[in-house]
């Protein structure tokens, strides 16, 4: 096989997993002009379309589909044993691409990362901040953070932290100008931040455990915000109730800079997971990763 055949049908898996040219130049470090190109080459060479193209993305022909059967499982078994002889060298290398949410970086990643690339230098971390949802094939990141119930049950997902608590809370002033809520009913004559979910354009419900059940509390929104920090930041100026995850504020629940409300009914909520395609962590500097974040997760998250 020649050398370029051997490119254009790995550029071509990549345009196959992502469905989108600029997912698979993203994943592969290129631009898009030449995923573009590797591919008409491709199509000339076996002499048939091996996609069809979309407004919105781009679905396998038959002989896409065909393609696919035949090649990519050997192109796995190259690259597996290519990552076996890697194994063998001194130190790791490549590049692992690695989406999370800002409140997980700023919270979980961002005290840690550091000594990962100092752990090993050899492996360029690709970091992406977003609160949007990902989707990993399409965008070309090799795993990411998330929580368990939000993940693609084709994805391989493991636990970083154990199950936390959605918390409510007011700053003292609050408190004091508008009293506190004794009962979840209470809570519909109060004022209330909500946060709204950046892709969703939704608002995140308000759930409380009511007799054992959780329940969504109906109740109006003082303020809507789509950030933690602007959650956390609009409920020490006294604006209404917030209502985050309890790490987040259990500093400022433990100095007394925010209060507690109806903390009997806080509802637990799963874990952060690491997340990623299947195979993924054969690679060694995707595995370096994994095992990293499990390990510094856990001390984290123990803490709270």
């Amino acid at each position: 096989m020649k050398a370029a055949t051997l490119n254009q049908l790995l550029i071509f898996r990549a345009i196959a997993e992502t469905r989108s040219i600029r997912g698979a130049a993203r994943r592969l470090g290129l631009s898009a002009p030449s995923v573009s190109q590797a591919l008409r080459q491709l199509e000339a060479e076996v002499g048939l379309p091996l996609f069809k193209r979309t407004t919105r993305q781009m679905a396998l022909t038959d002989a896409g589909e065909q393609l696919v059967a035949g090649a990519f499982g050997a192109l796995a078994t190259v690259e597996q044993a290519l990552e076996a002889v890697k194994d063998q060298g001194q130190a790791p290398s490549g590049s692992v691409s690695i989406t999370l949410p800002r409140f997980v970086y700023q919270h979980y990643f961002q005290p840690i990362y550091a000594d990962f690339c100092r752990r090993y230098p050899g492996i360029l971390l690709d970091i992406s901040v977003t609160d949007a949802t990902v989707d990993l094939l399409r965008e070309g990141h090799d795993l990411g953070i998330r929580f368990g119930d939000r993940i693609d049950p084709s994805m391989v997902a493991l636990p970083l932290t154990p199950p936390m608590r959605d918390a409510l809370f007011c700053s003292p002033a609050y408190a004091a100008a508008h009293g506190l809520p004794r009962s979840p009913a209470e809570l519909a004559g109060h004022r209330t931040i909500r946060y709204r979910y950046i892709t969703a354009r939704q608002l995140a419900p308000l759930q409380l455990v009511v007799d054992g059940n959780t329940l969504e509390i109906e109740t109006p929104a003082s303020l809507i915000v789509n950030d933690t920090d602007a959650m956390i930041d609009a409920s020490l100026k006294g604006l209404g109730i917030g209502g985050i995850l309890e790490p987040l504020v259990a500093d400022a629940l433990q100095t007394g800079t925010l209060l507690p409300v109806l903390r009997a009914h806080w509802p637990r909520v799963p874990g952060l997971h690491v997340y990623f395609m299947r195979d993924s962590q054969k690679a060694r500097r995707v595995r370096l990763l994994i095992d990293f974040l499990r390990e510094h997760f856990a001390p984290a998250s123990a803490g709270h």
